[in-house]
């Protein structure tokens, strides 16, 4: 694992502004413990749409192989990344250079590079026909390997984590899960490049809310991600080793008829004088398949909290904020 990731991991500290849950009490067979376990996770997104996560069930090893093969990617030159980027099919796959993406309602790119892996789909469903293909990096083999060992465990915690809000919000457990096997969800390994001018509007990512249902993000190797608290405040946010940071995105808020919280985020540049330093931070948007319904549920319409969306599938929405954020025309 990098230095700088180490770094980061033994800086964080214990005053953070997000609450934590052991993964571990729903997985535990006590169903007092189960039962506490929802509760906390459910009040957590009602009130501010993060959580810490410890004990969530991605093998220390598998991270950080993850890091130093992202890292590696990184380090290739620009032409050799730029065999794979396939801008025809939006980013879905592949390498996206230096400043293609913005945030909702932002002109200016954000700061930053990365690199998509998606669903493998190993069997006869259909829906395979609506993935393009994932993009194997011929010159780092162990760089492919790591995001498929890391895909697999975090849709393995992912599906756990929305069972639990499946009977906080009074569903059957297993409520998500043919919504997302097989979903259309993306690994994305991201690479904040050192800063070597005054920048003229961008930050590293602007403030913007996820698309998904649930996002799961494992450490990163520089501090920066900051989350807008409920009276209007940022608050950054340094998870510590062993814990991944789980937030609510817009798909989930619309289904819950925004009683679960997406919450606004952003990456803030460092200090002038970390200027030089790198941040890579690796995000898994944990996306349902296609044809998910997300009519809210009848359960979170209110008379203090009336319908707020119309219905859309999560294909649909999907593309919308595709278009929004200049990765789909």
């Amino acid at each position: 694992m990098s230095d700088t990731l180490n770094e980061k991991t033994t800086a964080a500290t214990s005053d953070s502004p997000i609450p934590t849950v052991d993964l571990a009490d729903f997985l535990s067979g006590d169903p007092v413990r189960k039962n506490d376990f929802v509760q906390k996770l459910g009040k957590a997104y009602e009130d501010v749409g993060f959580v810490s996560v410890i004990n969530h069930g991605i093998p220390e090893d598998v991270i950080a192989h993850l890091y130093e093969a992202v890292q590696g990617f990184f380090t290739l030159p620009v032409d050799s990344k730029l065999k794979y980027e396939i801008r025809e099919i939006a980013g879905q796959r592949g390498y996206t250079a230096f400043g293609r993406e913005h945030a909702k309602g932002y002109d200016s790119p954000d700061l930053k590079e990365f690199y998509h892996w998606g669903q493998m789909v190993e069997d006869n469903d259909p829906i395979k026909n609506e993935y393009p293909d994932n993009v194997y990096v011929d010159e780092l083999p162990d760089f492919n390997q790591s995001l498929i060992d890391a895909y697999h465990g975090f849709e393995k915690s992912g599906r756990s984590i929305l069972a639990a809000l499946a009977i906080f919000v009074g569903l059957p457990e297993n409520y998500f899960d043919d919504k997302i096997h097989h979903g259309n969800s993306i690994l994305r390994a991201i690479h904040y490049p050192p800063i070597t001018e005054e920048p003229k509007k961008a930050i590293r990512a602007e403030q913007h809310e996820d698309i998904n249902l649930i996002t799961l993000l494992v450490g990163a190797s520089a501090e920066g991600l900051q989350v807008l608290n409920r009276q209007g405040e940022w608050k950054s946010i340094n998870s510590a080793p062993g814990e991944i940071v789980v937030n609510v995105g817009d798909m989930l808020q619309r289904l819950t008829n925004n009683r679960l919280r997406s919450t606004t985020h952003r990456v803030i540049n460092p200090p002038r004088e970390k200027w030089h330093t790198p941040r890579f931070s690796i995000p898994f948007f944990l996306h349902p398949r296609s044809e998910m319904d997300l009519t809210c549920l009848e359960s979170c319409v209110t008379a203090d909290n009336p319908l707020h969306y119309e219905p859309i599938t999560a294909g649909q929405y999907l593309d919308q904020r595709l278009q929004e954020i200049g990765l789909k025309k």
